[in-house]
């Protein structure tokens, strides 16, 4: 267990680069260098991960600590993996009072928002390119984009999901009905399936204003992010309109731009943004909300591994299955869309000099790729520069 805690706590401390890039990392460590399994079953485990939602590169290394050491394995890779990065933002998170202050850091932190601006925009470049080829995927996106920038709700959103899950089935299908019914049997580990269940149910009551006098709680918190990580489909920046809808009326723009843009300059996932967002929202025992909102987080992506990980060749062969997918993505695709605008956008960029630099930015990003080391510098250093 030792071992497995190290090895994911050194990826943990270099894993730049996002999702994409922790997957190529988890490969060359796991496959190619310790043989922890082979190419086949790490492919696999990286499809089954864009196919449930949740954190996917984490589930992965999630998945590949079960496979070594079983399911304390999976927590002790997950707890290595994340810890430097919810180290990091929770002491940004209570020290940040102490010098957001100063002209030049905040300088710095609008240049990292700006950053914010190009990545997500690649992001939404690129997903809709890949999930939005067909007529009914655009009417999905365009659809989700629409009502979740003019009616903003975590409740809209799942609702959207739900719908764009039944349209995908019935109209994104590109198997035959009849191949469709060949398919085998899906097998699912049912007592995780209960617990995914009763925790989501739990979370719907927990976040009601009825139900506890005294508000906020601790469960309102674990509620409002154990419902986020149920319902992010492809990880990573998605995150950002499911967390804006469910915990913006709790801060500011600002803050929740300033934790993301943060989220963007250290290693590790993207969930560990919840560290930020918890120790800010749960000012009285900040420790206490970044571990509340972390684990709440990241649990439901790990149920629903364990629900699917004995089943997870037959789960991700079924037509079904891949046509709910695939009317999900194009809703994913609308929601962030709706994110890089508001409140990405709107709050990042305020004059000509912030658009020229996202411009410029973007096009660099898409021609020549660079580092994420650079792209950090440079726009940290202009931020600061024109602040």
């Amino acid at each position: 267990m030792l071992q497995i805690f190290i090895r994911f706590l050194s990826l943990g401390l270099i894993s730049f680069g996002g999702p994409a890039a922790h997957i190529g990392y988890f490969r060359q460590t796991f496959v190619k260098e310790l043989a922890w399994l082979d190419e086949k079953k790490y492919a696999s485990l990286v499809a089954l991960s864009q196919f449930i939602p949740g954190p996917g590169s984490s589930q992965i290394g999630f998945a590949i600590g079960y496979h070594k050491g079983g399911l304390l394995g999976g927590l002790m890779a997950f707890l290595g993996f994340t810890l430097p990065s919810f180290l990091l933002l929770f002491l940004f998170a209570v020290t940040s009072y102490q010098w957001f202050d100063y002209p030049l850091v905040q300088g710095i932190i609008h240049g990292l928002k700006l950053l914010a601006v190009v990545v997500v925009t690649d992001a939404v470049w690129s997903m809709f390119n890949q999930f939005c080829k067909r007529p009914p995927a655009i009417l999905i996106m365009l659809l989700s984009f629409s009502l979740v920038l003019l009616f903003p709700s975590i409740w809209i959103q799942f609702c959207l999901l739900v719908l764009a899950a039944i349209v995908g089935r019935y109209w994104l299908s590109s198997i035959p009905e009849t191949l469709a019914s060949t398919t085998p049997r899906i097998n699912l580990n049912y007592f995780w399936l209960s617990l995914f269940t009763l925790l989501f149910a739990g979370s719907i009551f927990a976040i009601s204003e009825n139900v506890f006098i005294q508000q906020p709680s601790l469960l309102k918190l674990f509620g409002q992010f154990y419902q986020v990580g149920s319902m992010v489909f492809g990880g990573g920046h998605v995150v950002l309109p499911l967390l804006q809808s469910s915990v913006g009326n709790s801060i500011s723009n600002d803050q929740f731009l300033t934790g993301y843009a943060l989220a963007q300059a250290i290693p590790g996932p993207m969930f560990t943004l919840a560290a930020y967002l918890g120790a800010q929202i749960w000012v009285t025992q900040p420790l206490v909300g970044a571990l509340v909102a972390t684990l709440a987080i990241f649990l439901p992506g790990f149920l629903l591994m364990l629900v699917a990980l004995k089943s997870w060749h037959t789960l991700i062969a079924s037509p079904g299955i891949t046509s709910v997918i695939a009317g999900v993505n194009a809703a994913v695709v609308g929601f962030l869309l709706s994110a890089l605008y508001h409140p990405i956008f709107t709050s990042a960029v305020i004059d000509n000099i912030d658009m020229v630099l996202v411009v410029i930015g973007f096009g660099l990003f898409k021609i020549i790729k660079p580092n994420v080391f650079f792209l950090v510098l440079s726009f940290g250093v202009a931020g600061g520069v024109f602040a």
